[in-house]
């Protein structure tokens, strides 16, 4: 399977700018999503992420049940995941980033009527 290109720029300005805030993100779920999606998706390789397991486990389970993660298998010596990327969770789909990308340019500059 050849891997596809990813925009990564394009990635994270819909993490940031819809994806964190529509789905209420905490800190330690953005810290969470973040590091896998780049070691995972990005990079091919999960490392530590220097938080201790407790709020990891409750931001991955947080993340699950808002479809940000898929569940591949679950065992005692640990969990797979996949990390899917923000056009992919059916809660912030890329034509409703466009178009709330374009009300939000015509709402600062654009012209008003009234």
């Amino acid at each position: 399977m050849k891997n596809k290109t990813l925009n990564v720029e394009q990635i994270w300005k819909q993490f940031e700018d819809s994806l964190a805030p529509r789905l209420g993100f905490s800190l330690v779920d953005r810290a969470v999503y973040s590091h896998l999606l780049r070691h995972c998706r990005l990079e091919g390789l999960a490392r530590n992420i220097r938080l201790s397991g407790g709020p990891v486990r409750e931001a991955v389970r947080r993340l699950a049940a808002q479809g940000v993660f898929r569940l591949v298998e679950r065992s005692k010596a640990g969990h797979v995941v996949e990390v899917r990327l923000p056009d992919e969770i059916r809660a912030v789909r890329p034509n409703r980033i466009e178009s709330r990308e374009a009300a939000n340019e015509e709402g600062a500059g654009g012209p008003r009527s009234g």
